[in-house]
């Protein structure tokens, strides 16, 4: 799909934008900001953000942070996240994507994990002192060496970040030479072999990018509300990355409450909708979108491709879905629905982008295993980082590592349609909504809380699975967890179910 010889970075892309139409709307954050983070709404046009980037581009390199160093990033998706992002790629750094509800255990894993030299969050995040956790982390991690963040009320030691991206009289600052083959970003994976940080080129972003944009068949200078956090790669790539292919405006929502999203795209006259696939589908099947008038295109992500065969028709309203299969951070595909609304068929081989378009560059490849698992290459598809290390040294089976990355998804040829039928995840591995924990965790923690704990994941529609979990006092057990760094998807598994929530 892309040459790397003449493919431009993420911060290039963003730079073409700049330079034909700097006084548009760029970048709109969520009415309800004030609310999350304690911080008031911002809008801004491309030249604002520019200014911005450069500040924040320029700070980190008076820093000290050397190119090609890792600058770990938890932001809440705002407008600080876009612009951080941009001023790392600016300043010639690679940003490792943290999830938003990761804690301290997971955080300190991931910045030893990748040796970031760096790390930036926002003050709070609905009430939780994300600063606080991140310098905890910071301080188990031997290579970080600066700590910054969005907010008030930041903690001592912690370099405040507001008021060097406000300042409109920062020179302007880019690296003389910037490479599209590089690493830009590291995101993580909790895959059957482990937990795996896995790094990606801007090539590898801009051709996913594409893949989406192409097919769903977006229009330049679109108007996006992403309801999607960008903290992995599918979110990064759907949002931020399609923004800046389509060089219109990129509306964040603070996921989730319908009420105000639906205020959003009104209000912003919103052509594109990114959003959780079953989040989608269940606002039209209550008819709530179709009073949307701007709203054209739907791209809703799976994170359990599995189910997309067997979702609700979408309706027939004037709104166009296209379905984002998600494969943990291996890579994806998008399909659009078909004219009466069902799933189109995944078909074997190469898919191109738009596919209506005979001679459209190849997005990707399909492919069935051996193993009866589904597999995936082309330009987007990171196969360095899920290569397996320990192959048998046997002269028959000295062949060539394959050339693509085997999901785990359990699949089959549909003989009816020819197509792929994805039939089961990986095993061994939970998936809780956007995130994803390997099994095996799961009991190790609930060992540690004693010999009557237990903690399962339990099949859910919307998300994959839920966690519940169970023990002689469900209390105690939440604040051993808290107290240990856990996600608060682990610590509520355990909340008192006689209490509604």
């Amino acid at each position: 799909m892309l040459q790397n010889n003449i493919s431009p970075t993420l911060d290039e892309l963003f730079g073409r934008i700049l330079a034909r139409q700097p006084d548009q709307p760029a970048l709109i954050d969520p009415p309800d900001k004030l609310r999350v983070t304690g911080q008031p709404p911002r809008r801004l046009t491309f030249a604002q953000a520019d200014r911005a980037v450069s500040a924040l581009a320029g700070h980190f390199f008076e820093a000290g942070l050397p190119p090609n160093s890792v600058i770990a990033v938890q932001l809440p998706n705002t407008v600080e996240l876009a612009l951080t992002v941009l001023a790392a790629f600016r300043a010639g750094l690679i940003v490792a994507l943290l999830p938003q509800l990761w804690r301290q255990a997971e955080l300190t894993v991931a910045l030893n994990r990748t040796g970031a030299r760096a790390i930036v969050a926002m003050g709070r995040i609905d009430g939780v002192d994300h600063a606080d956790l991140a310098m905890n982390a910071a301080a188990e991690a031997f290579s970080i060496r600066h700590v910054c963040g969005f907010g008030s009320d930041l903690p001592e030691g912690m370099i405040p970040l507001d008021v060097v991206a406000c300042d409109l009289n920062a020179d302007s600052f880019r690296l003389a030479v910037q490479d599209s083959r590089r690493p830009a970003v590291v995101t993580f994976e909790a895959s059957g072999s482990g937990f795996l940080a896995v790094p990606r080129t801007h090539v590898n972003l801009i051709a996913a990018g594409l893949a989406i944009f192409l097919e769903s068949g977006l229009p330049q200078g679109a108007t996006i509300l992403s309801a999607l956090a960008p903290s992995s790669f599918a979110g990064l790539a759907s949002s931020f990355v399609m923004w800046l292919l389509s060089g219109g405006t990129l509306a964040m929502h603070h996921p989730f409450d319908e009420t105000m999203m639906m205020q959003q795209i009104e209000t912003e006259r919103c052509e594109t909708l990114i959003a959780p696939a079953p989040l989608a589908l269940r606002m039209a099947e209550a008819d709530v979108l179709s009073s949307a008038q701007s709203l054209r295109h739907v791209v809703g992500l799976w994170r359990t491709p599995e189910q997309v065969g067997s979702s609700a028709l979408w309706p027939q309203n004037g709104i166009r879905m296209t379905d984002v299969y998600l494969f943990g951070e291996a890579g994806l595909f998008g399909i659009r629905r078909a004219d009466d609304g069902s799933a189109a068929p995944v078909m074997p081989g190469p898919y191109r982008a738009p596919p209506e378009v005979p001679a459209s560059s190849t997005a990707g490849e399909i492919i069935l295993t051996p193993k009866g698992t589904l597999g995936l290459r082309g330009p987007m598809v990171p196969v360095a980082a899920y290569a397996v290390t320990d192959r048998p040294v046997d002269p028959l089976a000295a062949l060539a590592p394959p050339d693509y990355v085997d999901t785990g998804y359990a699949a089959r040829i549909d003989r009816a349609t020819g197509g792929i039928a994805i039939t089961a995840p990986p095993s061994g591995v939970l998936a809780v909504g956007g995130y994803r924990f390997l099994a095996d965790d799961l009991q190790e923690w609930a060992r540690r809380l004693g010999p009557n704990a237990m903690l399962t994941a339990l099949p859910d529609r919307l998300s994959g699975h839920r966690l519940a979990g169970r023990t002689d006092d469900n209390a105690r057990a939440r604040e051993a967890l808290a107290e240990l760094g856990l996600n608060p998807l682990m610590v509520e598994a355990f909340r008192d179910r006689s209490v509604p929530g």
